[in-house]
């Protein structure tokens, strides 16, 4: 049962017990401002996103692998990503199917398919908090992210990229948080990481960015652990986060990290969002 039904069950059985007290939605956060921008997924199942609140972004070839030799293929397929019923949206990466010829940048034909979902031109976090609340698979060759760029129009990675979470491949209880801009970028990206107290995949956690003036602070179910600002860029002129930043989700396979897949990796490869939450200011 979603949360909102929930809400209102139980709005409806206070009026039957004559208003005992008040009702209280016990997953709004507490002591905080109300999101101004939210995606819920409550919807049947198999629904592909509100087209309102999602961009749906397929191909690989002519994205060079999307920068990173990676071997799927984004489609707009509900078999990669599509709500479950239950409130919660599912983006599987699956082998492709049978005699499909999904075009490769690193081989004839892409072996998997995926899901690629934005806000872009939809929503966007110009001061605040972003929150995810999601289970991320884990496994050899996997890269789950929940992410944002930047909307000032300017090519990568100039554009300004935060990464709010990310578990590679066989590293399945770790949490990577990262920066990207002008002068620090794929490997050379600046960031911390966090260790859960089980693999990403047994479990929800809330995967968080908070996006102040000249201060980016990542956390995990409320627990902070990397705060950026200028003085710990290579030149602290190249800080690009102070614009509007659009979310991104997405489940890779391969590519230069976290490598390919193999025999031990669980396919489908689900990521399964309960929740995206924006407080503070943006565009919604």
């Amino acid at each position: 049962m979603n949360r909102r039904v929930r809400l209102a069950l139980a709005l409806a059985l206070s009026g039957l017990l004559g208003g005992c007290g008040p009702v209280v939605d016990t997953d709004a956060p507490r002591g905080r401002e109300e999101p101004f921008w939210q995606d819920e997924f409550d919807g049947p199942a198999g629904r592909r996103p509100a087209g309102r609140s999602w961009n749906t972004e397929t191909g690989n070839r002519d994205a060079e692998g999307w920068g990173n030799n990676e071997l799927q293929y984004y489609t707009d397929d509900p078999a990669n990503s599509a709500l479950d019923g239950t409130g919660h949206l599912l983006i599987s990466a699956r082998p492709a199917p049978a005699g499909s010829e999904f075009p490769c940048h690193t081989e004839d034909f892409c072996p998997w398919t995926s899901a690629r979902l934005t806000t872009e031109g939809k929503a966007a976090l110009t001061r605040g908090r972003v929150e995810v609340r999601a289970k991320l698979p884990t496994g050899t060759g996997l890269l789950p992210a929940v992410w944002m760029l930047g909307d000032n129009g300017i090519e990568w990675p100039g554009q300004g990229e935060i990464d709010i979470c990310e578990v590679a491949g066989g590293e399945p209880r770790t949490v990577y948080g990262t920066a990207h801009g002008p002068t620090y970028f794929n490997e050379h990206g600046i960031g911390g990481s966090t260790t859960l107290p089980a693999d990403a995949s047994r479990a929800f956690h809330v995967y968080a960015v908070d996006k102040q003036p000249h201060r980016i602070t990542w956390s995990v179910d409320g627990e902070p652990y990397f705060t950026l600002t200028p003085s710990r860029l290579p030149r602290a002129r190249d800080w690009v986060f102070e614009q509007d930043m659009h979310l991104l989700l997405n489940v890779a396979v391969g590519g230069d990290w976290p490598g390919p897949p193999d025999a031990s990796t669980p396919f489908p490869a689900t990521m399964t969002v309960d929740y995206v939450r924006f407080y503070g200011a943006g565009r919604g």
